[in-house]
């Protein structure tokens, strides 16, 4: 029998049918010893089986065209011509705007700036969606890490580096490829085998400056956001800002020291 303890990652290979033997005996013989963990393991396996039945007649249908995300996200990208009195409007600012524009423009926040808060907005979006997730919280578990690196490179059209946070305590739990806005990104979940799991999100951004770390949040939830040679970044977690701030540090230390 192995020492290694039982992970939320094994009890989610139980339901999904993906354990080896021999981890699925050491598994068994947990929730045997564990009967309020094996309640809830046999809820989310009906939950899941409840789930297939009811969409058993759907799953193979192809997707309708208006709910095709790649043509969503092109519709979205796509310039659509400003009404003619919107231009006339312009058009008059431009000329008054001539002496004054270069202090008009001091409080502006800059492009870049807004698209790192995009990201931190998607980032807090998609911890909402996949970190309370107790069945399919990642798509590629971190036993098949190549496999996640070379998919998110595929689609993200970069590399993006898995930073390693095993030392400060969290585990990578795998991750996926999910939609947003502005494209394809890579999603890395962490977890603390205590029920805390850190979320980073990773994608292109239309600029490829550097832009230095930010803080922001949303309810309970934290997260640090920032850019490094086009890739933008934000590591999000129901952890404190003082406790998370050292994390992200340490992401992007990684991720510099691997480009």
């Amino acid at each position: 029998m192995s020492s290694r303890p039982i992970t939320e990652d094994d009890l989610n290979g139980l339901i999904d049918g993906t354990l080896d033997p021999d981890r699925r005996i050491e598994v068994s013989a947990y929730l045997d010893a564990h009967p309020d963990v094996a309640r809830r393991i046999a809820l989310h396996s009906e939950q899941r089986d409840a789930l297939r039945d009811a969409f058993a007649r759907v799953i193979e249908e192809p997707v309708p065209t208006e709910l095709d995300l790649s043509r969503m996200i092109a519709e979205r990208h796509r310039p659509r011509p400003a009404p003619r009195w919107a231009m006339a409007a312009a058009a008059a600012l431009l000329l008054c705007a001539g002496g004054i524009g270069g202090w008009s423009l001091r409080g502006m926040a800059p492009a870049s700036y807004e698209g790192v808060q995009a990201l931190a907005r998607e980032a807090a979006a998609s911890y909402a969606t996949y970190a309370p997730d107790l069945v399919r919280p990642v798509e590629i578990r971190a036993s098949d890490r190549d496999v996640l690196a070379a998919w998110t490179t595929k689609r993200v059209g970069r590399p993006v580096g898995i930073p390693d946070l095993t030392a400060a305590g969290y585990r990578l739990m795998g991750g996926r490829v999910v939609p947003t806005e502005h494209g394809p990104a890579a999603l890395f979940m962490y977890d603390d085998d205590r029920g805390t799991r850190l979320v980073m999100l990773a994608r292109p951004m239309r600029s490829d400056g550097d832009i230095p770390m930010a803080p922001h949040a949303q309810g309970d939830l934290n997260g640090l956001a920032w850019a490094d040679r086009g890739l933008g970044y934000s590591l999000v977690g129901a952890v404190a800002p003082d406790r998370l701030h050292p994390l992200a540090d340490e992401v992007r230390r990684q991720i510099r020291s691997e480009a």
